[in-house]
């Protein structure tokens, strides 16, 4: 299982970035007569006769309270490019065959940026391309000088000649191939269906051989434990499997990580729907999957025929076993890939988690509709307390062998004349691969269309629909009134949308359970709130077992408050498939780590570059075909990028790039050079803005006036005074007579930036996170201090408030009536906190808006959800 470390950690999937080098130096040693003898594993003498788990000295590491286990037998050795294992500590020769300033097939780095501005950033059509061309021809022909392409077609044939990401699209072709009726042969059996598909194996050598994956990925399968959790997780077992072929000792175990998703492109001309597949690999970190940079690849797009049914499932399974028969036999077999570090390593690939909302994992599964995928619980009890048996392969195949197609349907709820595509593959179980999917069950399905419209339904059966109609205005003009925050939604028309997006509903999460208190039930507000923690737990970037006891503590008690929806006539049944999923989650996380690296929504975001955004700027021509090219020159620039970003060929943008070539010119001479040096990660760090205020207060009589202040000079004081003692740690009482007084310049900033370590949050692949504060006062004399006014507040009770699992505050005064405010230097501001009014039982003004959020209300909840951060340390 995939744990959280005291000390913050990327997250890993499913394997650790280099095992402990083999103790004996015939596995690492080259001249070993038998080192590349298939038969031979230098770690069969530790292993010998072993039962279960039992780490030996060299396969283990310890982390605080934690240890780290490798597997024994796949420990990844490095070899060359024959397969012939080589000295695991040899370097990489140089690499002398690619100059670092070799733009081919562009001209320059303005050529490669031009492109991957125009058609990949920006995505502008061929005519306007040829516009902006032609104006940019026209500035330069003075100078004797032209653009870098000459019209949209001299742009795409340079695309088309890069050689990196070059995996050409195949297809086939599939049709009705069962008996037809002798007459009026439906239009549909005669059909020949094309799918269209990238070689999944070229795909995954692209993936890791991708140098911007460097120190990104892993090689070894591993677990965390303590004494008392010796679990072994998914990627673990598939090894243990692996590895009872002698041959596939020492190899790489790659497993693929599927996803596919129907997305439509234009509600406007009939839904036109695609239905892609993507692929990712359980090795790299899952901030890199999420982060978008070529994680998740497009494979292809599945047929979607007009046919019954039963052929298009059908359909759905064949396509799937036919695209990646490819990476079949590599799944018994070692195959040699290269990686990001540039070693040669033997692999092994498996089918990993599959990624797909609840109608697609019971398409995969053969599982009818209604029931669980995932166990056996009947379809009209799937609210038992209790899991069920859970499904595997052996036992449903074992059912459609021996039970007739009906009593399959009714009593097991499987549909017999289906076999899943994952039966074509070893060691492979669908009902097991079958991936938690946050945003379908939990965001969209058991938040937005269960307990949200519960609550609509509740204020409408209480109070009548008139009645019911003004609670939830006033419910819009709570959430309206809401304080703009760092990336947090401002809903000016509350939650009343046309057509809800994931986006939507992530976002009222954040802000919604404060704005229907007093006007609900207190068991529904906490059955909100245990909900909303059980959301904020599990999509932590990495789990540990007391995380997976609050998680199923925040699940218990949920299902003890949502029973008040039961009694009120709301919900006369629990029995929702997308509720009963979380009763799954703990073992799944147990299986494959933390589910926010195999949620849908990263397909979900790869629809709008690979599907949704060329569909907007294409003729309807041929749409699929010209996607196609589409995402082929796509992938192409990406690799290009990639490339040149390794070379250290993109550093800083084509006009400083332009202006150092200029200037060496100029310093050649004097032979000076030139240092870029890289800022650290840091847990936080907090810094003010450029820019300052124009027009701001620049000294203290005229700071005193804008806040209303009058005794800051003496604030001022106290705070130098803090400064001069800041190592003491037992510092003398401030004496104004003899205090540091300061009526200097002062120069006010709008904002400072705070940098933190978020990486449950949208962050980069490193895990941090940007959000601004507003409103910083500074000023300087012989000494520099970066420091802020604030206003403190204080607890209103002794912990959190019982019903919505949140503190709340209320503005601090002092003895005089006078608002608490002192003086701190900003290195004491960690990050920015997001307060929402509490508001009572009353209904809210109409014209309360967010700008009067603060200055109005007595006291505030400390928003817990404003995002996975805040939810961590609040």
């Amino acid at each position: 299982m995939r744990t959280k470390h005291p000390e913050p950690l990327r997250s890993h999937r499913f394997f650790h970035q280099g095992a402990p080098e083999p103790t004996h130096s015939e596995s690492v040693s080259p001249d070993v007569g038998d080192i590349n003898d298939p038969h031979h594993n230098p770690l069969d003498a530790h292993h010998a006769g072993e039962e279960g788990f039992t780490p030996e000295a060299g396969t283990w590491v310890q982390l605080g309270p934690l240890f780290q286990a490798f597997h024994p037998h796949l420990t990844a050795l490095k070899c060359g490019a024959n397969g012939n294992l080589i000295d695991q500590n040899a370097c990489l020769p140089p690499q002398t065959d690619v100059i670092p300033t070799n733009w081919t097939p562009y001209q320059s780095q303005v050529a490669f940026e031009t492109a991957e501005f125009l058609f990949m950033r920006n995505q502008m059509s061929a005519g306007q391309m040829d516009t902006l061309l032609d104006l940019w021809a026209a500035t330069l022909i003075k100078h004797d000088d032209s653009p870098p392409f000459v019209s949209h077609r001299d742009l795409y044939d340079t695309i088309d000649a890069t050689p990196l990401g070059d995996v050409a699209w195949e297809s086939f072709s599939m049709s009705f191939n069962r008996v037809k009726p002798a007459e009026n042969v439906p239009p549909w059996m005669d059909a020949t269906h094309d799918v269209w598909f990238h070689d999944p194996h070229l795909l995954i050598h692209n993936m890791l051989a991708n140098p911007d994956f460097d120190g990104e990925i892993e090689y070894t399968p591993y677990w965390d434990y303590n004494s008392n959790n010796k679990h072994c997780n998914w990627a673990w077992n598939q090894a243990d499997i692996i590895a009872q072929n002698q041959e596939a000792r020492g190899s790489m175990f790659v497993p693929l990580i599927i996803g596919s998703d129907k997305t439509t492109v234009s509600v406007a001309t009939g839904h036109t729907e695609y239905h892609p597949l993507y692929l990712s690999i359980g090795n790299i970190f899952n901030s890199v999957r999420r982060a978008h940079r070529n994680g998740v690849v497009l494979v292809g797009f599945l047929a979607i025929p007009k046919t019954t049914k039963e052929h298009t499932n059908n359909l759905f399974q064949c396509s799937l076993a036919k695209i990646f028969e490819s990476v079949k036999p590599y799944m018994t077999t070692h195959d040699i890939a290269c990686c990001s570090d540039g070693h040669y390593w033997r692999v092994i690939y498996g089918l990993g988690p599959y990624i797909a909302d609840y109608p697609e994992q019971v398409l995969l599964s053969r599982v009818v509709q209604g029931r669980c995928p995932k166990c056996l619980a009947d379809r009209k009890n799937l609210d038992g307390d209790r899991l069920c048996l859970l499904r595997c392969r052996e036992h449903s195949d074992l059912l459609v062998n021996e039970l007739e197609y009906a009593k399959l349907w009714t009593e097991y709820g499987i549909v017999g004349d289906l076999v899943p595509f994952t039966n074509d593959f070893p060691h492979a179980d669908i009902h097991e691969l079958l991936a938690p999917d946050l945003l379908h069950q939990i965001i969209k399905g058991a938040f937005k269309d269960h307990l949200v419209k519960w609550v609509d339904m509740y204020l409408k059966l209480t109070h009548g629909t008139a009645c019911a109609t003004e609670i939830l205005d006033d419910i819009d003009r709570r959430i309206a009134a809401v304080a703009p925050f760092a990336g947090l939604r401002h809903f000016p028309e509350g939650r009343g949308f046309k057509q809800w997006t994931g986006n939507d509903s992530k976002a009222l999460m954040k802000v919604y359970l404060p704005a229907i208190k007093g006007h609900v039930p207190l068991d529904v507000v906490r059955a909100f709130s245990t909900f909303l923690d059980f959301c904020y737990i599990v999509h932590r970037e990495a789990l540990m077992e007391d995380n997976l006891i609050q998680l199923q503590d925040a699940l218990d008690r949920f299902h003890r408050y949502r029973e008040i929806f039961k009694t009120t006539g709301v919900a006369p049944s629990f029995s929702l498939p997308r509720q009963h999923s979380l009763m799954h989650y703990s073992c799944m996380i147990c299986l494959f780590g933390a589910p926010n690296g195999l949620c849908s929504s990263i397909t979900e975001s790869k629809h709008i570059k690979a599907v949704k955004e060329p569909w907007h700027h294409l003729s309807r021509y041929e749409a699929l075909g010209q996607m196609l090219l589409t995402n082929q020159r796509l992938d192409k620039i990406a690799a290009a990028h990639t490339d040149f970003e390794a070379r250290g060929m993109l550093q800083g943008s084509c006009i400083s790039d332009a202006l150092q070539e200029l200037e060496t010119r100029i310093q050649s001479i004097e032979g000076e050079t030139v240092e870029v040096i890289d800022g650290p990660t840091v847990q936080a760090h907090v810094d003010l803005a450029t820019m300052v205020i124009s027009g701001g207060a620049d000294n203290i009589p005229a700071l005193a006036a804008n806040l209303g202040l009058p005794n800051i000079p003496t604030m001022i004081q106290q705070f130098l005074h803090d400064q001069h003692h800041v190592t003491n740690t037992n510092p003398p009482e401030v004496d104004p007579a003899t205090a540091p007084i300061f009526m200097g310049r002062v120069s006010t900033f709008s904002s400072v930036s705070a940098s933190f370590y978020a990486p449950s949050d949208l962050s980069g692949t490193g895990g941090m996170r940007h959000e601004h504060i507003r409103a910083t006062p500074t000023w300087d004399r012989t000494s520099y201090f970066k420091c802020a006014v604030v206003h403190w507040f204080l607890y209103i009770l002794n912990g959190r408030d019982p019903d919505t699992g949140m503190y709340i505050v209320a503005p601090s005064m002092n003895d005089n009536d006078t608002p608490g405010v002192s003086v701190i230097h900003i290195d004491s501001i960690f990050r920015a906190a997001h307060l929402i009014p509490v508001y009572g039982t009353s209904l809210l003004p109409h014209e309360i808006t967010a700008h009067h959020s603060y200055d109005i209300f007595c006291a505030y909840y400390v928003n817990k959800y404003a995002d996975h951060h805040a939810f961590e340390i609040a």
